[in-house]
């Protein structure tokens, strides 16, 4: 049903195909278990991100056709420019989708590459097919219910989409675009653009209706964070104490976590300037699992040096607990 992916995929498979042919003749074992290993994943990625899009645009129509269109709910974004536009003028919502979003595909192009702005073309378009033949059910004319779950699934699709490298609302490109020419970040251009729409929704259709789109527009914000950067929240903990050994085995043997060990060069503290090497120890551990490092960290060294910054995703490495060292 879904086309995206598809051609990138085929790419890169014959891509890998015509190398393993040219040098086939005088290819080691090695060589050859090593192309076979990075075609299987690059077959393997495709498919992952084609199937993440794929449930991205379903859940991103359910959200639209079952809830948000049915109640004239408007969502921000290009999107919700779509949305407007359909509510004012009764222009085909599928094709709005479409030709509002045309413009950011080039953007795309030239901010992020090729293989991206092809993939997001290609899931906008399956978008707005679906939203014109999938038959979507009408699910609830509760404004309050369709403001948080129509948010809540336009919001999931959102996401899924930006997990399988693609996006299917062109506002993040051109926000990325904009803070990188002006200096502003992602988040305060995007913030910029729906108070923007917002008002012209206040303006042309009600306040109200406004105030609702805002609430639909918070559910698909948290649920797009919720998406992307997953239920754990990761957090990096950097931590300098002379007692560095003592909390090494401390975050790998009671909570299980792996630790990085830096060198660093010591230089001025609550003693004064200090000379000589010493120990930077640093680690990644959930949200949830904060007050207990802080709390093992006061036993040993109360006097620790700890800096905690948000981690937007991890993988490799030991970012898993290790269950088996894990004290309950």
């Amino acid at each position: 049903m879904n086309p995206f992916g598809i051609s990138a995929v085929v790419a890169e498979v014959v891509k890998h195909r015509k190398k393993k042919d040219v040098s086939a003749p005088g290819m080691s074992p090695y060589r050859k278990k090593k192309n076979q290993l990075q075609l299987k994943a690059a077959i393997r990625r495709f498919t992952v991100n084609l199937f993440l899009i794929g449930m991205g645009v379903i859940a991103a129509g359910f959200g639209l056709r079952s809830f948000l269109v049915p109640n004239q709910f408007i969502d921000g974004g290009a999107t919700g420019v779509a949305l407007l536009i359909n509510e004012l003028t009764s222009a085909s919502l599928p094709l709005l989708l479409m030709l509002i979003n045309i413009p950011f595909f080039a953007l795309a192009y030239k901010v992020i590459g090729k293989q991206f702005a092809l993939k997001t073309a290609l899931a906008i378009a399956a978008l707005a097919l679906c939203v014109a033949f999938f038959p979507y059910p009408d699910i609830t004319k509760d404004k309050i219910l369709v403001a948080i779950f129509g948010g809540f699934f336009l919001g999931a699709g959102i996401g899924l989409a930006v997990r399988g490298g693609a996006v299917i609302d062109g506002t993040e490109v051109l926000a990325l675009y904009v803070s990188r020419k002006l200096g502003f970040t992602v988040g305060d251009v995007i913030l910029i653009i729906n108070i923007i729409i917002f008002s012209f929704v206040a303006w042309l259709l009600s306040l109200e209706t406004a105030l609702y789109s805002v609430l639909t527009y918070m559910a698909a914000s948290r649920t797009v964070d919720f998406i992307i950067e997953g239920i754990e929240e990761y957090t990096g903990v950097m931590i300098v104490s002379i007692k560095h050994e003592e909390i090494r085995k401390m975050i790998t043997d009671k909570m299980g976590r792996g630790v990085t060990v830096y060198t660093g060069e010591r230089g001025f503290g609550k003693s004064g300037e200090r000379h000589g090497e010493t120990k930077i120890l640093y680690s990644i551990i959930t949200r949830l699992e904060i007050n207990r490092l802080n709390s093992e960290i006061e036993k040993i060294d109360p006097n620790a040096f700890v800096v905690m910054n948000s981690v937007k995703d991890a993988k490799g490495g030991m970012v898993k607990k290790r269950a088996h060292k894990t004290i309950k």
